[in-house]
């Protein structure tokens, strides 16, 4: 575990985007990708917004994916197992890096074919807590044709990330500009923020 940790940590400070190839154990990431299936099959995804809960706004021509917030109180034992890899990786952060992270939210987030998310930073402007971004894919044999690559803007250094299963991404939250690129198959990922109350 403390191997994919270092890379995503490595990663960054080289290039300002963490990479780890296998955050995620191949047994997680499919436990987590048919919980989310099975979510979507019940309905209980729903259309993602813009902003916080101070000022949310819904449009489709902005994003087009849709969530589900993953919460303890779910007593999930698949989301249970990524909260605690998430939490041990924050203590391997703040040990390493002295990040002062206090907390963490994170959603499942699917996108079906066609969908997009344009570009935009993650840390609102009436809130910093969000610190580091962190996204886990879920999406096994995708392929290049499939599209729905994260793209993250940098000078003379854009970097379009497949969203392969397994993988994660690291970046902070108020300082890289990035999209997702329209998909042409159904995409899957576990999204969220190490936060700073």
């Amino acid at each position: 575990m403390e191997n994919s940790f270092e890379d995503l940590i490595a990663t960054y400070i080289e290039n300002k985007v963490g990479i780890s190839e296998h955050f995620l154990s191949p047994t997680l990431a499919n436990n987590l990708k048919q919980n989310l299936i099975t979510l979507n099959e019940q309905s209980l995804l729903l259309e993602a917004g813009v902003g916080n809960s101070e000022k949310v706004s819904y449009d489709g021509a902005i994003r087009s994916d849709s969530i589900y917030w993953l919460d303890k109180k779910h007593n999930n034992a698949f989301e249970n197992e990524f909260f605690t890899q998430i939490e041990a990786f924050i203590i391997y952060l703040n040990q390493s890096c002295y990040a002062g992270i206090t907390g963490y939210e994170f959603h499942y987030s699917l996108y079906e074919s066609g969908d997009f998310y344009l570009k935009h930073l993650d840390q609102f402007k009436n809130n910093p807590s969000r610190k580091y971004s962190m996204i886990s894919y879920l999406n096994s044999n995708w392929q290049e044709s499939d599209g729905g690559e994260l793209l993250i803007h940098q000078a003379n250094n854009n970097q379009k990330i497949a969203p392969t299963q397994g993988k994660t991404v690291f970046f902070k939250s108020d300082e890289l500009v990035h999209e997702v690129l329209v998909t042409q198959n159904t995409r899957m990922s576990i999204t969220g923020w190490l936060k700073s109350d």
